[in-house]
């Protein structure tokens, strides 16, 4: 019983950390002058505590929705919390009237389509995902 425990705890961690290892790109319009970014800055983003870029461009940051693994792996990586405990927080500050989550698309595609119709909007797609049309930022 002990070493099924054991392979279990040790499974969960090599999914977990596959998830959070899986790749994500995250993009911004081309009129957009930023090439890089950090996950202290993208975590400020999505939770709306930035909301202008440098130039005072306001920002718009887009989801994917709750169900995508490139959403988790994202949430996990940048902000350090699940799926789950970033929607806890938008629902205590929505409760609160402190703010609204980031809008949400269903896929990269959408998400792409989005990003290149606003020049201030930034957001997350599969690694695997064509970004033409967009700039994909390095993650520092």
């Amino acid at each position: 019983m002990k070493k099924l425990f054991i392979t279990a705890v040790i499974l969960l961690f090599i999914g977990a950390s596959e998830l959070a290892a899986q790749s994500y790109k995250v993009i911004v319009n081309e009129a957009n002058t930023i090439e890089s970014i950090t996950k202290k800055d993208l975590s400020d983003i999505f939770l709306k505590k930035t909301s202008k870029w440098d130039d005072g461009t306001a920002i718009t940051p887009i989801d994917l929705g709750t169900r995508s693994t490139t959403r988790a792996a994202f949430s996990i990586d940048v902000h350090g919390q699940s799926i789950g405990a970033i929607r806890s927080y938008w629902q205590q500050a929505a409760f609160s009237g402190a703010g609204t989550a980031p809008l949400e698309r269903s896929s990269d595609a959408d998400v792409i389509a989005f990003v290149q119709s606003y020049p201030g909007a930034v957001g997350y797609i599969s690694d695997s995902a064509d970004a033409a049309g967009v700039k994909v930022l390095d993650i520092k």
